[in-house]
Formats: structure tokens, C-alpha cells, sequence
């Protein structure tokens, strides 16, 4: 069984200085792979992501230090039988985030889109494909709860879901 924490828009420090308590317990429990889907603000976020385990992530609109620009606007990772693709969703055409998500992987075969940006927790399936985003744990804006994703693998099934807090 596999376990990933996805996360986006943390924005810290300058939204909250440290992690919320129910980031820590998922963190605590065990994951196997973290996914940050852009706007970390610092590279400290990686850095104490990186001591729980592998993190994957891409770079989001707010990501404009010498480290920011060092990351991939959009990536593909493989976990089990998932081709999973992360991109912020900030750049693009689309009238929508999660237009823009489903275009940047328009030419490349996925089986998932994580993607962030507008801080809204969403999941749906367009195209064969699924798309999440898991709001953000820090920074909620006009949401009434801040939230986090979890991706259980275990043999060929999957469950994706929305944590809120």
C-alpha cells in the first residue's frame, strides 16, 4: 500500500509559520510520497517536507526566488500503476484552473491531474482523466475549511480523497 499526502498554495511562511496539526498527524502516521502542487513561497517548506518523505512539486505563480525558478512548471511521476501528472494551473489557456490543469497535459497520456492554484478542493473526471486539487492546509481564502488530499494506492485500486479541517 502507498500513501501521498498531496498538498498546495501553502504559502509559508508568510500564511502560517508552521505546520497545521492535521498535516502533522498525516505526516506522522506515514506517507510514502508528497506531492505540492506550487506556491510553497520558500524552499524551508520542501526542506521540512523532504524529512518526512520523497516530495514532488512543481513551481507556482508565486515561486520567484533563485529556487522557485529552479523547479518544473509541470511534471509526470509514476506511483504503482498511476501516471499522475502536477502542474499549478496558473499558466495556459482555459478559462478555468481546472481547464488550464487538463490542457497542460493535453499532448501526454495521465491518469491524474494534481494541480492548485485557486485554493478550491476540487475532483472530478473529464476525459478519462482525473482531476484534483486539494485546496490548500494553510491558506484557505473564501473556503469555509482549510483542506489536504490523500491518495491510497493498494494493488490496482485507488482512493482519492479530500481532508478538511
Amino acid at each position: 500500500m502507498k500513501r501521498v499526502l498531496i498538498i498546495a498554495d501553502t504559502h509559508m511562511p508568510k500564511k502560517k509559520k508552521e505546520w497545521p496539526l492535521p498535516i502533522i498527524e498525516v505526516l506522522e502516521e506515514g506517507v510514502d510520497i508528497i506531492i505540492h502542487a506550487g506556491d510553497w513561497s520558500e524552499k524551508s517548506v520542501y526542506d521540512e517536507l523532504k524529512q518526512w518523505a520523497p516530495v514532488h512539486g512543481v513551481r507556482g505563480n508565486v515561486d520567484k526566488d533563485d529556487w522557485g525558478e529552479k523547479l518544473p512548471e509541470h511534471l509526470i511521476i509514476t506511483i504503482e500503476h498511476l501516471k499522475i501528472g502536477v502542474v499549478h494551473g496558473h499558466l495556459g489557456k482555459g478559462r478555468t484552473t481546472p481547464e488550464r490543469a487538463l490542457r497542460s497535459f493535453k499532448e501526454e497520456s495521465v491518469d491524474l491531474i494534481v494541480f492548485g492554484h485557486s485554493h478550491i478542493p476540487y475532483l472530478e473526471k473529464e476525459e478519462d482523466v482525473i482531476l484534483f486539487n486539494p485546496g490548500s492546509p494553510t491558506d484557505k481564502r473564501r473556503q469555509k475549511q482549510f483542506s489536504y488530499g490523500l491518495l491510497t494506492i493498494q494493488h490496482n485500486n485507488e482512493k482519492l480523497e479530500h481532508h478538511y479541517f
